[in-house]
């Protein structure tokens, strides 16, 4: 386990990297908010890219996994500033390839548009930019969560953003480890101002949004909960494709993480400057 001081708290960060050559590029991967951590891709796409030649990136954001938990903090600037810093004690100073899932691709979002200079692409899956609609759903649901019970928010957290709803429902180690997190989600809840932080952060306009001018890649479940929005930024950004995976919900990357990877590692493939692979199932539109 590494622990990187940034932006004033501890941050768990993993890395892989290549065996036996210098990397092609910098991939760095932004996990989801509650229900998730860096272990997300650990075991999914962070694997995929170093052995395809990148150095991949994975860290716990504030308050989630084996990173550090401060008592209050969570609007949507910290966890940019978090990277931004992370990036520094790193030592990366060229411009890195973004992945997001979820709360991920808001943050991975918001960086491009704060810090341009630092990105290079932007893989975005199932997610999209933080907006006066996306904070009022998230204050509302963040509330709710609030109100609850241990148990009852349990299953909110599991439902609303893990996968025991999917097809691997019935393997009790991962049915357990969802537990785990669901617990772990209630916990950050109720000792920090998670609820109170998040949905009041900083939102993106249309016109700042309008303003990226690197690659963005919008990876949807076809039965996820963001074609709407995606419809919305491929009209709004410059230089953007959306990627549907056929069958797939909001859970669209750890349930097919080898069609999300292929999709994923062609678009940072194309912009490295590497030929792509051919790719599996996702129609491209």
């Amino acid at each position: 386990m590494v622990m990187i001081r940034a932006n004033g708290l501890g941050l768990h960060v993993q890395r892989l990297r290549p065996p036996h050559r210098r990397p092609d590029a910098t991939v760095v991967f932004v996990h989801g908010a509650f229900i998730d951590s860096l272990a997300s891709y650990y075991f999914t796409l962070g694997p995929k890219f170093a052995e395809a030649g990148f150095d991949a990136v994975m860290y716990d954001l504030r308050g989630h996994g084996r990173s550090e938990r401060p008592p209050s903090g969570y609007a949507l600037e910290h966890f940019t500033a978090d990277l931004d810093a992370l990036l520094d004690e790193l030592g990366i100073a060229h411009p890195v390839h973004l992945v997001g899932n979820s709360f991920g691709g808001t943050v991975a979002l918001d960086f491009v548009v704060h810090r341009p200079d630092r990105v290079a692409t932007v893989t975005v899956v199932e997610s999209g930019p933080a907006s006066r609609a996306w904070s009022h759903t998230m204050t509302s649901a963040l509330r709710h969560a609030g109100d609850m019970g241990d148990d009852e928010a349990l299953v909110w957290f599991t439902e609303q953003y893990g996968t025991l709803s999917s097809t691997r429902t019935g393997d009790a180690r991962h049915d357990a480890h969802i537990r785990r997190l669901g617990r772990a989600a209630a916990r950050l809840v109720r000792s920090t101002t998670i609820a109170e932080d998040m949905p009041t952060g900083r939102v993106l306009t249309d016109e700042q949004l309008g303003g990226v001018r690197c690659p963005v890649l919008l990876v949807n479940g076809q039965e996820g909960l963001v074609a709407a929005e995606s419809a919305r930024l491929r009209s709004l950004l410059p230089h953007c494709r959306v990627a549907v995976v056929p069958g797939q919900k909001h859970s669209v990357l750890v349930e097919a993480s080898d069609a999300v990877g292929r999709l994923a590692l062609d678009w940072v493939r194309e912009h490295a400057g590497a030929a792509p692979e051919p790719s599996g199932p996702g129609p491209v539109r």
